[in-house]
């Protein structure tokens, strides 16, 4: 009786929630003096904000959307969220940027436009440059405004003798589009931008420059459980997201809890597309400010102001990120100080991060994150960006499963300064560097591995490590090299004699300088990779070349290979939580979030693997012979 009591009680609840729920539509051909229902919607989506509370759903109908939405109110639960959302079929853009007309032609390619300094209302990213810890401006300086001719952005330079006569630049792969350039200049009334736009003319083009530092994020943290899905979101003047400072995207979740970010077209930050990171009251570019202590410490001072901040599974991090395309940003895809804590990013397609290469610093890959407990990396795609995934400080039962990485131009995969344990399943790495570790307690097991790995010891940084499950500091330690585990790999070689000298080496060899043990079998080194001296049960075949290829084909990608009749005999370990033991350090199990055990029991395509078809890896049941798989 009290278990009947107890559901009608619930559904009561739910029933109530359901009713309650209220719906507002945004049109672009509304009126904000409406009342936001279908028949009479409101005109921009700030409006519409005023209005939510925990339970309703804002409607966005198609047009694009001028503005930055910055949420008043989040939800209470999963369950009882705020959603935003693009309208079914209709494409709703919400865009940092403005139109500019009226440019005036000052010779032929080259247009002058003056702007008045009331456009861009407090912030102007025309008086704001790039600037944070581990930022490297290369000499000069980099507004966070950027200039758009029909949707690709110019190249900033310093001079204005650089937009009059452009040099193009040969060292990136766009060399044709970096001699579309600008220049700016601003004072307390106008600001002036000069743009070479070549054959164009900006007047009859659609010509667009960033006017807002974010398109969506909460001014204050503490706004949870917020649903954003299916918009394009595009053109901010974002700053650079450091570790250490208020981490502000184009989308950014602050320092909430419960986000789902999904289904979104996400493109052109000046910086970072999502963040879901720290805020600027623990610490904001606090290295950049004092200098006399080492960036190393400065980040375990923020941690732990960070903790005592309430950074814990309760408040802080389970977001979900997924089936978002990021594109043409210059910092990272998704990056994350703490905030990534506990956090699911899956199915997103990650490219173009990094490539105009105007400036450099120690934050930039396709995902970057700080301290990523408990989450969970899968079924990416990434590539062409600097790097591909950088783990970066304190990450610990982390899993990083099927992800596709190629054509990345540093490595796909960097662990720096990591205790473990973190798991690396089932990933396809294609890129000239596969793997960079300069961590230890990591598991990789069943990986297609076609690039070069590099190991190593960082003896002079102390980071932090964690209780199982939790943001509760154990203890800190420097970095010794070893206790990982590589088991039924497939690592590929470059056809080439390795020289003993060289630091890139294709398979295990680096191994052979590990300080702690390592356990090694079961994986297979084709065309030169090397096994390590402390391995067992391997099979090395030196001289076969699987010729590994991947061809793009519209959205889709196909992987084409051929393994040697010696890869169906071998067979490998069934991998579990029981078989990979404790990483070191924390003295913690390779465990899921929630503490279950883990089984390698699926892979690349989530087809079952048993202790009968464990064949090294990331595909059971391959058919002899040449084989083409569609990996996306």
């Amino acid at each position: 009786m009290k278990r009947l009591r107890f559901c009608l009680l619930s559904l009561i609840v739910f029933n109530f929630y359901v009713l309650s729920a209220r719906e507002f539509h945004v049109s672009v051909k509304g009126n904000d003096s409406s009342d936001g229902s279908s028949l009479k919607p409101f005109k921009t989506i700030g409006i519409a904000v005023q209005h939510a509370f925990a339970g309703d759903t804002i409607t966005v109908h198609g047009g694009t959307y001028r503005e930055w939405v910055n949420p008043l109110r989040g939800g209470e639960s999963d369950v009882k969220r705020i959603v935003y959302r693009a309208a079914s079929g209709e494409k709703a853009e919400i865009k940092g940027s403005e139109i500019i007309t009226g440019w005036k032609k000052v010779k032929d390619g080259v247009w002058k436009a003056v702007i008045p300094n009331s456009l861009f209302g407090d912030y102007n990213p025309y008086q704001d440059s790039v600037f944070g810890d581990w930022f490297y401006r290369m000499g000069r300086i980099h507004h966070t405004g950027e200039v758009f001719l029909n949707g690709k952005s110019l190249y900033e330079k310093e001079t204005l003798d650089k937009v009059l006569n452009p040099i193009p630049d040969t060292k990136i792969k766009d060399t044709e589009g970096s001699t579309y350039t600008w220049y700016c200049e601003s004072d307390q009334n106008n600001t002036t931008i000069w743009a070479n736009f070549q054959k164009f003319n900006p007047n009859k083009e659609l010509a667009e420059i960033t006017a807002r530092r974010t398109c969506f994020y909460p001014e204050k943290p503490g706004i949870n459980y917020i649903t954003i899905s299916g918009f394009h979101i595009s053109q901010a003047a974002t700053q650079w997201a450091a570790p250490t400072a208020e981490q502000i995207g184009m989308i950014a979740t602050h320092w909430n809890k419960g986000w789902i970010i999904e289904n979104n077209v996400i493109s052109d930050s000046k910086c970072s597309g999502i963040t879901l990171g720290k805020e600027r009251g623990t610490g904001h570019n606090v290295w950049s400010a004092d200098q006399s202590i080492d960036g190393s410490i400065h980040y375990i001072e923020v941690t732990f102001r960070v903790l005592r901040n309430g950074w814990d599974k309760d408040h802080i991090g389970s977001h979900i990120v997924r089936n978002n395309t990021i594109f043409n940003c210059e910092q990272t895809g998704i990056c994350g100080s703490m905030g990534a804590a506990f956090s699911t990013i899956e199915n997103n397609h990650i490219y173009n991060i990094w490539t105009k290469r105007q400036f450099d610093g120690a934050e930039i890959a396709g995902i970057k994150f700080h301290a990523a407990i408990d989450a969970t990396i899968r079924k990416n795609r990434i590539h062409d960006c600097g790097r591909g995934l950088w783990f970066d400080w304190m990450t610990q039962g982390t899993r990083i499963s099927s992800n596709l990485l190629y054509n990345n131009d540093l490595e796909d995969l960097f662990f720096e300064v990591d205790h473990g344990p973190f798991l690396v399943d089932n990933n396809i790495m294609l890129s000239h560097s596969s793997l960079r570790t300069q961590s230890e307690g990591g598991a990789y097991v069943h990986n297609l591995i076609a690039g070069t790995v590099y190991m190593w010891s960082e003896p002079n940084r102390f980071t932090p490590y964690f209780l199982p499950h939790s943001t509760e500091v154990t203890g800190l330690s420097t970095i010794y090299s070893g206790d990982d585990r590589y088991y039924n790999n497939i690592f590929i070689g470059n056809g080439e004699k390795q020289d003993n000298k060289s630091i890139h080496k294709y398979g295990l060899e680096e191994y052979n300088k590990a300080v702690l043990p390592v356990w090694m079998s079961g994986n297979i080194f084709y065309n030169g990779a090397k096994p390590c001296d402390k391995e067992k049960d391997n099979l090395e075949s030196s001289g076969y070349n699987p010729e590994v290829k991947l061809v793009e084909k519209g959205d889709n990608v196909f992987l084409q290979f051929g393994f040697n009749q010696k890869f169906y005999g071998l067979k490998g370990d069934f991998i579990t939580t029981e078989f990979l033991g404790k990483a070191k350090v924390p003295k913690a199990m390779f465990e899921n979030p929630d503490g279950t055990p883990v089984k390698i029991d699926e892979d690349y395509f989530g087809h079952l693997r048993s202790g009968e078809n464990a064949v090294p890896g990331p595909f059971v049941d391959l058919e002899k012979g040449s084989v083409n798989l569609k990996v996306w």
